[in-house]
């Protein structure tokens, strides 16, 4: 495994893509930055850290046969790798809300960010960028869901050894992804997928409120919900959000 520290950079995605793009690089080859000024979530999102007391980082996986149709494992692998590392340091009522956010309780302490690249109908390789809000304990009031490790255990955490925990989760979880080992996936992030099988409101992307309850993931990795009439609807990503969150 070779680690890249860097002090400044606009987004370890970016960096690390770019990297990929004009050399060839080792499977598992990670980037971590102190700060990044330009951090990227889901759908081109900011994500904004405070320099030094976070954990910001991208790793490069190269896969040998990832159909695109299964991505939704990848996306499984990942955070439950950040959930099981977060769990051995005992932070409490750890959640993945749907996608990949990770959440304790109802705050966000975890953004991840998987771009893949495709050959034909497989996934190649994927750049999985990760951001878990450690030691900072001020947020925009932009953020009134923002959380981080410090404000919850109220105690600073290392970050080399948090570090070094997720990346040993996400190389043993990547383990099982190449043994297709999916329905064990599946089944373990399900258990920890938030709301699941709990009557909720959400709204659309129209801004129209209705009730339901997840009830999981379809094989192309949109959010199932059973509504009141007890029909399923798929939602894709941005499609669908809590209305209390």
């Amino acid at each position: 495994m070779k680690i890249i520290k860097l002090n400044a950079i606009d987004s370890t995605n970016t960096f690390l893509k770019d990297m990929v793009s004009k050399m060839s690089i080792d499977d598992f080859t990670v980037v971590v930055a102190k700060t990044q000024t330009k951090g990227r979530g889901q759908m081109n999102s900011e994500w904004v850290v405070d320099e030094g007391k976070n954990l910001t980082f991208s790793v490069f996986c190269r896969f040998e046969a990832l159909c695109v149709e299964d991505h939704k494992y990848l996306n499984f692998c990942v955070s439950l790798s950040v959930l099981e590392a977060l769990n051995e340091i005992e932070v409490p009522n750890l959640a993945v809300k749907w996608p990949n956010d990770i959440l304790s309780g109802n705050k966000k302490i975890v953004g991840i960010l998987i771009e893949n690249s495709l050959k034909g109908s497989n996934i190649s390789s994927s750049v999985i960028g990760i951001g878990i809000n450690v030691n900072q304990d001020i947020f925009s009031d932009k953020l009134p869901n923002a959380s981080s490790i410090k404000m919850i255990l109220k105690k600073e955490t290392d970050l080399e050894t948090l570090l070094e925990a997720v990346l040993l989760k996400l190389k043993k979880n990547i383990g099982l992804l190449e043994e297709k080992e999916y329905k064990l996936l599946e089944e373990s992030y399900l258990k920890v997928l938030y709301k699941k099988n709990v009557p909720t409101m959400f709204k659309n992307n129209q801004n129209i409120l209705f009730m339901g309850k997840i009830i999981g993931v379809s094989k192309n990795g949109n959010l199932q919900i059973e509504l009141e009439d007890e029909t399923v609807q798929e939602f894709g990503l941005k499609e669908v959000s809590f209305a209390n969150l």
